[in-house]
């Protein structure tokens, strides 16, 4: 466990940190070969007992045997950087409010049929492209049950920075994968889809039918337009939350975790 004390924005290897931005530690090109940044002890417990591969560590000098001390003793022969609190504030662009960054290896991601198999309920996320909703939305997908995630194009990435430390790590426990094609082919695993939208023919969230399909898929849509005409009209259902003093609509997070729990 090398401990590496910068002393310059520019010390070879700490980029990954810094000036990388999100698209970068994708990695596009070469997906499996990407990278992602887990921030806080918390989190970086979560990924590392979910079988993530830690590549490097930024941390503040009194949490190497603070906080990070057992985090450090996991790694394995990982460089661990370290700096003053100033210094490390300009590399990363903002005060690190937990002291510990770990750079991480991205998973292979698995198929669409893994995601599927096995699964009664699942969430597909359409368009939602706010970081902090893709967190809580994970979030309250794994305390309440689903059983998987998939996520549209339009959507944000789970493994952006923000969103994992929204989730509070639940992204490492959710097993997650892009969805290409067409949502009504999530009939071929078995599953009925339940768009959640405000329409004419929307209707209840609680209504027994969706408790009692064995398979449900539950699509929640964009944070400004919802779901598209196609999607909708694609769907088995359409179910709206009941709401009370002329309310229409909640945030999609706080609307997901609704609909988590009634149709768990």
């Amino acid at each position: 466990m090398p401990v590496i004390e910068i002393s310059t924005l520019d010390h070879p290897g700490v980029e990954v940190f810094s000036s990388l931005t999100e698209a970068q530690l994708r990695n596009g090109i070469e997906p499996d070969k990407g990278l992602f940044i887990a921030e806080s002890p918390k989190v970086i417990r979560v990924a590392l007992d979910a079988g993530y591969e830690p590549l490097s560590l930024l941390c503040e000098p009194r949490h190497i045997i603070g906080d990070a001390s057992d985090i450090i003793g996991r790694c394995g022969d990982i460089p661990v950087y370290t700096g003053d609190r100033e210094l490390l504030a300009r590399l990363t662009g903002y005060k690190l409010t937990r002291g510990v960054l770990c750079a991480m290896r991205r998973p292979v991601l698995r198929s669409v049929g893994e995601i599927c198999r096995g699964a009664r309920r699942i969430v597909v996320i359409d368009g939602v492209v706010d970081t902090t909703n893709i967190g809580a939305i994970f979030r309250s997908a794994a305390a309440l049950g689903i059983d998987g995630a998939l996520l549209t194009r339009s959507s944000c990435d789970p493994l952006n920075r923000r969103a994992v430390r929204v989730s509070m790590g639940s992204v490492f426990l959710l097993p997650w994968t892009w969805l290409d094609a067409p949502l009504w082919s999530l009939h071929e695993f078995g599953f009925r889809i339940a768009a959640m939208a405000l329409t004419d023919k929307s209707i209840s969230l609680d209504n027994p039918d969706l408790a009692a399909e064995p398979r449900l898929a539950v699509v929640m849509g964009t944070e400004g337009d919802g779901l598209s005409r196609e999607v909708i009209e694609g769907a088995d259902y359409v179910v709206r939350i009941p709401m009370a003093r002329g309310v229409d609509s909640l945030n999609v997070a706080a609307a997901s975790a609704v609909a988590f729990w009634q149709l768990r």
